[in-house]
């Protein structure tokens, strides 16, 4: 019984780190031209334009993975001045630093494939937000 109590209180003291590490990272999905304000951290991220999109087509078999270039405009909320910054999916940088906070970009869709082609109003960036300091 002695062994069981501290194990217990070790598993509920992890438990609760890893939700508190969790909730400490936001997500949002933008499509271009689109903007929008994330609750915990007070920024406002806008998913300006696409710059360059040389990723290879899925259905192809290419020597390089390719990269797309995206242009974000970012406020902290409050904020009237916005601070513009480039970021790709597979060259650097994939993150930015802004106001204590990482934003990575960790998918832009749809992919390209040889036999369509995309709307440049129809893509969608994911990035990952989280704090990182001062």
């Amino acid at each position: 019984m002695r062994k069981i109590i501290p194990v217990l209180l070790l598993t509920l003291a992890f438990g609760v780190f890893m939700q508190i590490k969790a909730q400490a990272k936001q997500t949002a999905v933008i499509q271009v031209n689109q903007q929008k304000t994330l609750s915990k951290s007070k920024l406002t991220i806008k998913f300006s334009s696409l710059i360059e999109d040389s990723r290879c087509p899925t259905d192809v078999q290419c020597i390089q993975a390719g990269n797309a270039r995206i242009k974000i405009d970012v406020k902290k909320s409050g904020g009237k001045a916005w601070e513009t910054f480039e970021i790709n999916t597979n060259s650097e940088p994939q993150a930015i630093k802004f106001a204590g906070y990482t934003i990575n970009l960790t998918a832009l869709n749809p992919a390209p494939a040889s036999n369509i082609r995309i709307n440049r109003n129809g893509y969608k960036a994911t990035f990952t937000v989280h704090k990182t300091g001062k």
